[in-house]
């Protein structure tokens, strides 16, 4: 074969192979886009558990909030389904399954402190002075110092809530730190309430949410300590007669997402998701602080005595801490300088 030959086969070769390779590569990209369609076209459920009742202001936040939000904003393609009253299982069930991914999505309390004390340290006495202080910094500074830890879990944090300030309820008046002696108080099995309960003087009796209004009634127990919309919810108040409102810890929920899942949505998605979230923690932020005080209106009117702390009686309450703090501090190198942050902030 001579020069000019070889020269002419060898470029129609490479023709070849160049229309060969366009061919794949629009084919490749037809694939892409029709993997990228179907992705689109998916539709996706969004399981919400929770363990509030169906008229609490976290369910009415979801109901009037975030579902709507999600299902409008996406067209359809993702549904919304609410799961109130331990309908998934209790708190600890549903928390596991949002981290391990048989349930998209929970409002969980600060169960995972288990897991991580820091994620709990929100919850020590005496922190937040209102809703106003503890919405701002949850979902300001202090909440995005906690967020990462979620993260670690296998969670998406999406918003924080509100549960509530707790207080004590009896059934005897409690007007001085000398009547928190000998007083049964029923408090979660969770050291840092334990240790809560013990500094302010009372003899505390873990016991499970289920057996509070029995041990109430039957006078195992004097008196419990929750948000006022727990006590009026469980029907407690009927076998109480007092109110000590020492609001010696805030409760916060939060909206947790599994990361997985969410990490496996589109940027699009995840942001409706993101946004709806926090309108509905928004709303439901509003609602709680509205729901304290028609609970504590129907409280009176049911026969309960509500004490309001004189400032001399609430800092003795913040005095008796020190030593819980003191040991916290010593526990947790972090400790310090996170709750500065807290009380410090303005």
């Amino acid at each position: 074969m001579n020069l000019r030959a070889l020269l002419t086969t060898s470029l129609m070769a490479l023709l070849l192979l160049v229309a060969a390779c366009g061919q794949n590569e629009e084919g490749t990209e037809d694939n892409e886009e029709g993997n990228d369609t179907a992705a689109n076209d998916q539709e996706i459920t969004i399981k919400v558990a929770n363990y509030f009742a169906e008229d609490h202001p976290q369910n009415i936040a979801l109901k009037e909030k975030f579902k709507p939000l999600v299902e409008e904003n996406t067209d359809g393609q993702v549904t919304v389904e609410i799961y109130p009253n331990n309908e998934l299982g209790d708190e600890s069930q549903f928390t596991s399954g949002v981290r391990n991914g048989t349930i998209e999505m929970a409002i969980v309390g600060m169960g995972l402190q288990t897991a991580n004390p820091k994620i709990g340290a929100v919850e020590w006495p005496f922190l937040f002075n209102d809703y106003e202080h503890a919405n701002s910094l949850l979902n300001g500074e202090i909440g995005e110092e906690i967020e990462p830890l979620f993260r670690e879990l296998g969670t998406e944090p999406l918003a924080w809530t509100a549960n509530g300030f707790r207080v004590v309820s009896s059934d005897k008046p409690v007007k001085s730190m000398e009547d928190f002696e000998g007083l049964r108080l029923r408090m979660p099995n969770i050291p840092i309430f334990i240790n809560t309960g013990e500094a302010m003087g009372a003899n505390i009796q873990p016991l499970a949410f289920s057996e509070v209004f029995t041990a109430l009634e039957q006078g195992v127990i004097n008196g419990q300590d929750n948000p006022y919309a727990t006590l009026y919810a469980s029907g407690w108040y009927e076998v109480q007669s007092h109110v000590l409102e020492t609001n010696h810890m805030f409760s916060p929920n939060a909206y947790l997402m599994n990361k997985e899942f969410f990490d496996g949505l589109d940027q699009e998605t995840q942001d409706i998701i993101v946004e709806a979230a926090n309108e509905a923690a928004q709303l439901e932020w509003e609602l709680a602080e509205e729901a304290e005080i028609e609970v504590k209106q129907q409280l009176e009117e049911a026969g309960l005595e509500i004490t309001v702390p004189s400032d001399d009686f609430r800092q003795q309450l913040v005095d008796s801490m020190d030593p819980v703090y003191q040991d916290l501090y010593k526990e947790f190198d972090w400790a310090e300088e996170f709750i500065g942050k807290i009380r410090n902030a303005e």
